[in-house]
Formats: structure tokens, C-alpha cells, sequence
């Protein structure tokens, strides 16, 4: 009876002292969650930057990751719409499910750009609340830091403490970063862009970018040669100082554009990993704006 006893106490002792299990969708929310949570967390990134978040498979390992995660972390607005629904319903855990405490969306914590007016697939990917790639705008860390700080000490309690502090040394060191990268992309503004995926709406306007063009001809579709030549013509009358893609992407549609118009292709990192410079969120921003204003030369 001792024994048994002392067993049960020491899976007690264990369980009080387990890390929070995360399921991240994205790179850039697994980076975060381990930026507040520390080692009280345990962090699993269902993706890749070198992935397209849009179109991922449910596999089997993603599917026993979310059985076992106290709390999913995901960009939300519909971006992970084509898979994740899945993960949730074959998991089988109720406490991720939409709308519980253990399913987070970080779409809801900043202003979306892109929302449509109205709803018509025919126009290819479109998103009902809004272009859902909010990562790229630095300053939506903040209040999303904020907010999943919050969540965190609601299902860990025991230590609310901890991640507050966190997010305060967390808040202090973005703000001053914030401050350094937005002097460094000064010259960014105003500038001209082509994007190969409509995935820049945020990034544009936090630093001042002006978008004059889509190599897509529907979000989502790849474009034909044809439709190419079109984009290319219409730089005649409005250019283009760079073409920008995702790490992710394929950059054969972007070479095309970029030999016959004689401007850069920056292909920047899109999340943390998507580069060797981009390792963590700062990073991230750290190589995204060195690319960009290489694109300038």
C-alpha cells in the first residue's frame, strides 16, 4: 500500500511540474509561445516556412500531436481551413476545439486588411475575415504577445506569474526592435513592388511599400505565360523596383518578370526558418528587411 502510494505521489509531483504542450500551426507562433512560455512550455510547429501553410497534409504525427496539446496556437482567419479542421476532429480533444480556452487564434488580436466585401470563390483564395498572413506586420507581435500571455496563465495558473513576466521583457524588447528595424527600412518607403502571392498587405503597410502588382492572376492560382506577358506590360506604364515571393514558393514565375523587366527577385523568408538569417521572430525581421533594401540595388 506504501509503495502504491508513493508511486502516486511521485506521478502527482510530475504532472504539477509538466511543461504546457503547444500544437503551433505556423513557425512564427511556435516562436512566440516558446518566447512567453520559456520552460514551462513544450512547443511543437505542425509546419514549416519552406512550407505553403494554405495546403498542408493532416498526417497521422500531426494528428497524435493535437491528441496530446493542452493548447493550439494559429494565424486562424481561415488560413489553416484545409487542414487543421481535420487534425481537430480526428484528434479527438476537446479541449483545443474552436472556441475552447485551448484554441487560440491570433487573427483575432489585430486589425485585419483584405477583408472582402463579399464572398466569391471564383475568385480563388480568399479569406472571409481578411488576408490572414498577419505575421509579416512586426508591430501585430504586441498585442498577439499579450493575448496568448493571457491564455497561457489561464491554463497554467500555477504559473501566471511567470509568463507575465515574460511578456513584459518580451513587450520592452520588440518595442525597442520595432523602433531599430523601422530607421533601417526608411528607405523602403514608397518604394514599388511586385508580389508573386498576394501575401504582403501587412508587411506593406508597416513599412510603406506600394504594391503595383500581382504575378497571380487569382490568389492562390499559378499564372500562365500569357498572363505573365500581361503583368510585364503593364510595368511599361507603372515599374516595379523588386518582385517579391516567399521562400516557400516556387521562383520560376518571379525569374520571368524580373530577367525582362531588369529588376531584383527577393525571395524573404515568410516566417522563422524560411532563411538561415531567420532563425528566431527577430530574425525574421532582422533578414526581411536586409533582403528588401538589397532589392533597392
Amino acid at each position: 500500500m506504501q509503495k502504491i502510494l508513493y508511486v502516486f505521489l511521485l506521478l502527482l509531483c510530475g504532472n504539477a511540474h509538466a511543461a504546457l504542450s503547444i500544437f503551433a500551426c505556423e513557425p512564427e507562433w511556435a516562436a512566440l509561445a516558446q518566447e512567453l512560455g520559456g520552460d514551462k512550455v513544450s512547443v511543437y510547429a505542425a509546419t514549416s516556412a519552406l512550407q505553403d501553410p494554405h495546403h498542408v497534409e493532416a498526417r497521422p504525427s500531426l494528428i497524435a500531436r493535437a491528441r496530446r496539446a493542452q493548447l493550439v496556437v494559429c494565424s486562424g482567419a481561415e488560413l489553416e481551413v484545409g487542414w487543421l479542421p481535420v487534425i481537430l476532429r480526428e484528434a479527438g480533444n476537446p479541449d483545443i476545439a474552436a472556441g475552447k480556452p485551448g484554441n487560440f487564434e491570433a487573427a483575432s488580436y489585430v486589425h485585419m486588411l483584405e477583408v472582402p466585401g463579399r464572398l466569391d470563390r471564383a475568385e480563388g483564395d480568399v479569406h472571409a475575415a481578411g488576408n490572414p498572413h498577419i505575421q509579416l506586420d512586426a508591430r501585430n507581435y504586441l498585442p498577439i504577445a499579450k493575448a496568448l500571455s493571457a491564455r497561457l496563465a489561464q491554463l497554467d495558473p500555477a504559473n501566471a506569474a511567470f509568463y507575465n513576466s515574460r511578456v513584459q521583457s518580451f513587450s520592452s524588447n520588440w518595442q525597442a526592435a520595432l523602433t531599430r528595424w523601422e530607421a533601417q527600412a526608411a528607405p523602403l518607403k514608397g518604394q514599388a513592388v511586385l508580389v508573386q502571392h498576394r501575401a504582403y498587405p501587412y508587411l506593406e503597410s508597416w513599412l510603406g511599400l506600394k504594391q503595383v502588382g500581382e504575378l497571380e492572376p487569382k490568389p492562390g492560382m499559378e499564372p500562365s505565360a500569357a498572363y505573365l506577358a500581361q503583368v510585364l506590360a503593364r510595368l511599361q506604364q507603372q515599374p516595379a523596383r523588386m518582385v517579391i515571393r516567399a521562400a516557400y514558393q516556387d521562383g520560376k514565375p518571379s525569374e520571368w518578370i524580373a530577367q525582362r523587366a531588369r529588376v531584383n527577385v527577393v525571395a524573404l523568408p515568410f516566417s522563422v526558418g524560411g532563411t538561415d538569417g531567420a532563425g528566431d521572430l527577430y530574425g525574421l525581421f532582422d533578414d526581411t528587411i536586409a533582403r528588401l533594401l538589397g532589392g533597392l540595388k
